[in-house]
């Protein structure tokens, strides 16, 4: 097998492979340096939580036009604000703080989903909600991901400032202004427009990996947010890229084999990065011989 045809022939002789490729690489323009955000304000599995939580709002979507795709969107986002919003009326009201109150709603939320998609589909269905047909993407699901990633990234250049400040000091923003809530609400909204796009691709159970994963492996190699965010954007690209090529010649599932790829990517900065296990040791000997 030549060259061209290992990596290169499957995106340029089938039109679903290129626009497989093509929606993946969109979605990481915005989903890494979502991801950065959420890894830096320690809210990961907030973002795991939030991807459970849209799936309600994708099902009640597949239940009135079935898999068109703006039905479903509308409803998964509506689904995750409602979420989102509950949650922290929750913590502002009662005792339990917004990462308890999310586990709950999402445990829910994902009850609710499965239950609602099981009315009326079949298992296909539920495993196409849960976790996506990358390879089935049509131009109006490309059209749908390049808006939200355009409205994502537009977002996140207007609260950019607040978010970084917020990101080194929480309290000192509140101190000084009143944006830090406003701010953590938009950013909310963000994480679960990216969710929104990346459940076309990735399903509601998976769509969270594209974010999290290349944001993870990028803390081990920089330092710098702005590069942290390229670094999260390439890293997405990347594993989109191969994962969809060993889907393609192991005939194997297009959505994990991406998420599989990234993970790779995760384990070898955490060893091998400038700020993994291996540096860190040597330098910590280093240190300790000076």
């Amino acid at each position: 097998m030549s060259f061209y045809q290992l990596l290169i022939e499957p995106f340029a002789q089938y039109g679903f492979m290129g626009r497989a490729l093509a929606g993946a690489m969109i979605l990481t323009l915005s989903a890494g340096p979502v991801g950065v955000f959420l890894t830096l304000r320690r809210m990961s599995l907030t973002g795991d939580a939030m991807a459970h939580a849209i799936l309600p709002g994708a099902a009640a979507g597949f239940l009135i036009s079935g898999l068109a795709i703006l039905p479903m969107t509308l409803g998964g986002f509506a689904a995750g604000l409602i979420v989102a919003l509950l949650a922290g009326l929750v913590a502002r009201f009662s005792i339990q703080r917004e990462d308890s109150s999310l586990a709950a709603f999402y445990l829910i939320s994902l009850a609710l989903g499965v239950m609602l998609v099981s009315l009326r589909g079949s298992n296909v269905d539920l495993m196409h909600v849960l976790f996506g047909t990358v390879l089935a993407l049509n131009n109006d699901a490309l059209i749908m991901i390049g808006a939200i990633v355009s409205i994502s990234l537009v977002g996140l250049a207007l609260i950019w400032r607040a978010l970084v400040a917020e990101c080194l000091d929480p309290s000192f923003l509140r101190s000084v202004s009143r944006a830090g809530h406003p701010v953590h609400l938009v950013f909310l909204g963000l994480v679960v427009l990216n969710l929104v796009g990346g459940f076309q691709a990735l399903g509601t159970l998976l769509a969270v990996g594209l974010m999290m994963l290349p944001a993870a492996a990028a803390r081990f190699w920089v330092r710098g947010l702005e590069a942290m965010c390229g670094l999260a954007i390439g890293i997405g690209a990347v594993s989109s890229y191969f994962g969809l090529l060993i889907s393609y010649h192991l005939s194997v599932a297009s959505g994990p084999a991406i998420i599989l790829v990234a993970g790779l990517i995760y384990a070898a900065s955490l060893i091998f990065g400038r700020r993994g296990v291996v540096f860190s040791r040597l330098h910590s000997r280093r240190h300790r011989i000076a």
